[in-house]
């Protein structure tokens, strides 16, 4: 019984596959939301739409990073509660 929880508890929740899907997702949508946010900086300056259209997706890519892994641990904890 005890060798059964140790081999529950050691699950692998991410694998090398699930980060580098997930690393291109993310990097997908950093793509689309700096294209979507640059259009809106109230500025003239190049500079200027470049910096706080990639600082404003960046903040947006990390928020959508952190919601990836929160459904993909989920996900993967109600595959196995079904399986018992």
């Amino acid at each position: 019984m005890a060798e059964q929880e140790k081999t529950e508890t050691k699950l692998k929740l991410a694998t090398p596959g699930s980060i580098a899907v997930d690393a291109v997702l993310v990097v997908a949508f950093f793509i689309y939301m700096y294209t979507v946010v640059s259009t809106h900086v109230p500025s003239e300056d190049p500079k200027m739409i470049h910096f706080w259209g990639a600082f404003t997706a960046s903040c947006l890519a990390a928020l959508f990073w952190l919601a990836l892994q929160m459904f993909r641990v989920v996900y993967k904890a109600q595959r196995e509660s079904k399986k018992k």
